[in-house]
């Protein structure tokens, strides 16, 4: 197997009705584990890079061509997907680097200039065969730019898919960004309304702060693409702080990011089958 498009795999997932990870890559060693992950597990997955990955890096491109490469040498389907871009620059630069679907989040601005902004980078994301995913209704955390509270309607939200032409949606749901504690509580009636009014798959993001039992209930619901990040971030560091505890003059950082990477592999596997079992 090989680099594949996310159209590919959400497509599948959805017609199947079960779930498909879609993971974020931090850095290399996440990106090593996520591929890992998806060949220990024999499932596909979907390694994204965010815009705050990007501007972690200094740009895009360096973990972009990184995370492609892994793409390219995986034994098991894996596509490479930008999140949360709100540049639509960003857009554009994954576009030409190879990624086959991109994420433009206009979920913070008014409904007009939303529509019109996704509507464009879908234009020319489709004239490349390019599978965009849109934001509507604001996924609550990070640093209060979100209001947790916020709900998509699904009427909108069929206006929406329609005026902009996305292939997949991210809605709000009740889920939280950067959440620590798997204590989220979704509305898994507005998610069946949601599916019953759209023809694209629904993306839940903020899935770290949703327990196993509850991801399961989405995609029953509805839900396809799962993205999680948070929590897979808080095995590797855990693993990180417990090899340094045991040995003080460790110095060589492979020492303690090969279990990092060995532990993030291990539950992003698990994941993997969860998502893939429901149905």
């Amino acid at each position: 197997m090989t680099l594949v498009s996310a159209r590919e795999l959400v497509t599948d997932a959805a017609t199947r009705g079960t779930g498909i990870g879609a993971f974020n890559v931090i850095h290399l060693e996440t990106g090593e584990g996520l591929v890992r992950a998806a060949e220990v597990a024999q499932l596909p997955v979907i390694l994204q890079i965010s815009q705050n990955c990007a501007d972690y890096h200094g740009g895009l491109e360096p973990i972009a061509l990184a995370t492609l490469a892994h793409a390219r040498r995986a034994a098991v389907p894996v596509a490479v997907h930008l999140d949360h871009a709100e540049r639509p620059e960003l857009v554009d630069e994954a576009i030409e680097l190879g990624f086959g679907s991109v994420m433009f989040d206009g979920g913070a601005l008014p409904y007009d200039e939303n529509v019109a902004l996704t509507a464009a980078v879908v234009e020319r994301a489709h004239r490349v065969g390019v599978y965009v995913e849109g934001e509507l209704g604001e996924v609550g955390g990070k640093d209060g730019a979100h209001a947790p509270g916020v709900r998509t309607d699904p009427e909108e939200a069929r206006a929406f898919v329609a005026a902009t032409g996305v292939d997949a949606l991210a809605v709000a749901v009740g889920s939280s960004h950067a959440m620590t504690d798997r204590t989220a509580s979704l509305d898994l009636d507005l998610i069946a309304r949601l599916k019953g009014a759209l023809d694209v798959p629904l993306v839940l993001h903020g899935s770290s702060g949703v327990a196993d039992d509850v991801i399961a209930d989405a995609v029953r619901a509805g839900m396809t693409k799962i993205n999680v990040s948070t929590h897979l971030n808080a095995f590797f560091t855990r693993a990180v702080r417990e090899r340094l505890a045991a040995d003080e003059r460790l110095v060589d950082s492979r020492r303690y990011l090969a279990p990092a990477r060995d532990a993030l592999a291990a539950e992003a596997a698990r994941m993997l089958r969860l998502f893939a079992s429901t149905a």
